[in-house]
Order: C-alpha cells, then sequence, then structure tokens
C-alpha cells in the first residue's frame, strides 16, 4: 500500500474520525483507510452524468408520456 500523509487536520475533525474508529472496534488508520475506499469507489457527477448520457433511451417513454404522466398523477 502507498503511505498518505495528511496534514492539518482540525483538533476537532481528528477527534471524531478517532471516536468513530473506536466505536467499530477499528485503529483510525483501519478507519480512515476504509472510508477513503469508500469514497473512491463512488462515481463522480462528471463520471454519472456521462453514464446516463451514454443510456440507450429509444426505447421507453418520450417526453410528452412523461408529461401526461405527472400531470394525470396530480389529479
Amino acid at each position: 500500500m502507498t503511505p498518505l500523509y495528511v496534514r492539518d487536520v482540525p483538533a476537532d475533525v481528528a477527534e471524531t474520525l478517532k471516536e468513530r474508529a473506536a466505536a467499530e472496534g477499528k485503529s483510525l488508520s483501519a478507519y480512515v483507510v476504509a472510508e477513503l475506499r469508500r469514497i473512491a469507489s463512488r462515481p463522480t457527477n462528471a463520471e454519472v452524468a456521462r453514464r446516463l448520457a451514454d443510456l440507450d433511451r429509444s426505447e421507453g417513454p418520450t417526453g410528452a408520456d412523461i408529461v401526461q404522466a405527472l400531470g394525470e398523477s396530480r389529479r
């Protein structure tokens, strides 16, 4: 694994992370690595937008169908 050093972490943030790590029975380092993995596994907004743009939308409701369904649901 690559070492990662984080500087200038505010004391209150460090304390919160220590408390959360202890509550999960983990070391601070193990807890932070798990959180970084979780963050890194999530797609960015740009990636989500690109995936949505790449979807084949040739089948499915038209814009007019959606507007009509919304109107009907509000009655």
